[in-house]
């Protein structure tokens, strides 16, 4: 699949499903390591959150709400941001794999900031 063509919520969801196996793999190879424990668990939280925030807002009860929604996405995608590039700067994670999902994450930071700034100036 072309990732250029898809929807924010099929990336989004995509980028979860990425997130849960990278979780798994990390608490495989780390599991005496609290301090990845920890921060691989933040990670999950994080990286999960931003397309089940997004899949609320078809749902949402007004513009307004749909915004908030987006926003919270926002704001989860960059916490996500900043996890992995914590665990990449303690070198916890195979740079190569993290490497590419923090690519994909600025994508999405970016998809989101366009969309919340169209929606802000309604």
């Amino acid at each position: 699949m072309n990732n250029n063509n898809i929807t924010i919520q099929q990336r989004t969801k995509l980028f979860a499903s990425r997130v849960i196996k990278a979780y798994s793999e990390i608490n495989e190879r780390n599991h005496f390591n609290s301090a990845c424990a920890i921060l691989s668990k933040q990670f999950l939280r994080s990286g999960t959150s931003i397309g089940a925030n997004i899949s609320e807002g078809v749902y949402a009860q007004s513009d307004k709400d749909f915004l908030s929604k987006y926003l919270i996405a926002l704001k989860e995608a960059s916490e996500t941001k900043y996890w992995i590039e914590l665990m990449l700067e303690n070198d916890l994670v195979p740079k190569n794999k993290f490497s590419d999902m923090l690519e994909e994450i600025e994508v999405i930071i970016k998809i989101l900031v366009a969309i919340t700034k169209k929606l802000k100036q309604k």
